[in-house]
């Protein structure tokens, strides 16, 4: 039987993380690519492609891994990995390897290329960057300022949301966005401010029908995620309660029970770890932005438990799910758990 790991992040989790994502940024395959042909010399490997984000086996799954690493050292920099961490961001977090990551955004045919999944990531890598004593963040700056200005010019132009469990989901990208844009990008926040409520204000009594055979987002969870960091606390609960009226009593009943993953060799099956931590990670989030006397933290805290039991011993079951789940169990790991009233 598999041991339960802890419910809330430690050294010990901090160091099986660390471990296990310092082992795949690296590893260039087996390896999968997002990339347009414009002709036969662009038919290259996968590090010839990206010189920083190769490894992981695609390239968001490398970009939030590197964020993974750098957050865990700054919680704990006596980490027994951490100076090999260290020592491979000095080697690849430099001005030249972003410039050819650069350079293949420059490319015909890139304008779309991780949107919207990978360029939050990218942001949230960058913002991560910038809490250390090191040259990472000055780096990273030129990519995230580009991605910045890509989401300045969709965002006036997305008529709809993406609501889907997968990579495409608006309300996941923007919230990681959000944060990112605080303190950097006054006009990116506005229009995140102006587009979140426009698409999601009127939302009523949501079904949750979920999840999807490959989800590893909750569409319900992750637009009242976004919605949390958008509205005032005030606003938030009074939308909330009209988006979930019935979640005091557990209903809809799809949220609160975790997904059941079938194969963790297959790469969409697996998605549904993903699920089980990022509702924990929406849970917890969303009952810390209600309050603790809202009715629904009790309930938050029951399922947040139930979901990252289900996932966390699986973590690196198998290569599918091993590139990328522990960003998610982080994500989880670090929010802290509501105290019921």
């Amino acid at each position: 039987m598999t041991e339960m790991p802890p419910l809330a992040l430690d050294h010990a989790t901090a160091q099986r993380f660390a471990t296990m994502t310092l082992g795949h940024v690296g590893r260039e395959y087996p390896g999968v690519l997002q990339h347009v042909l414009n002709g036969p010399d662009d038919a290259r490997t996968p590090s010839q492609l990206h010189p920083i984000f190769h490894g992981s086996f695609d390239w968001h799954s490398c970009v939030h891994g590197w964020w993974q690493l750098l957050r865990l050292i700054r919680r704990y920099p006596d980490l027994a990995v951490a100076p090999a961490i260290r020592a491979r961001a000095a080697m690849m977090l430099v001005p030249d390897k972003v410039a050819g990551e650069i350079a293949y955004l420059d490319r015909p045919g890139t304008a779309t290329f991780e949107r919207p999944y990978g360029w939050a990531w990218a942001l949230a890598l960058h913002d991560e960057a910038a809490r250390h004593d090191a040259p990472w963040a000055t780096a990273l700056e030129p990519l995230a300022l580009l991605f910045a200005a890509r989401f300045r010019a969709i965002l006036p132009r997305m008529t709809y949301p993406l609501r889907v469990g997968t990579h495409f989901n608006t309300g996941f990208a923007l919230t990681l966005a959000w944060d990112w844009a605080a303190t950097r990008d006054p006009e990116l926040r506005a229009q995140i401010a102006a587009a979140v409520p426009r698409w999601f204000a009127d939302n009523r009594d949501c079904q949750a029908w979920e999840p999807g055979g490959d989800e590893f987002l909750s569409p319900a969870l992750s637009e009242a995620l976004v919605m949390s960091r958008v509205l005032d606390a005030p606003t938030f609960r009074l939308w909330f309660d009209a988006f979930l009226p019935r979640v005091a009593d557990g209903q809809p009943a799809t949220l609160f029970v975790p997904a059941t993953v079938s194969d963790r060799s297959d790469g969409k099956i697996a998605h549904l770890d993903g699920l089980n931590l990022s509702r924990a990670w929406c849970w917890r989030a969303i009952a810390a932005a209600l309050g603790p006397a809202h009715p629904v933290a009790a309930r938050a805290k029951r399922a947040a438990t139930d979901h990252l039991a289900a996932s966390l011993p699986h973590l690196g079951s198998d290569y599918m799910g091993e590139h990328w789940l522990a960003t998610f169990a982080l994500l989880a790991l670090e929010v802290p758990l509501p105290e019921a009233r």
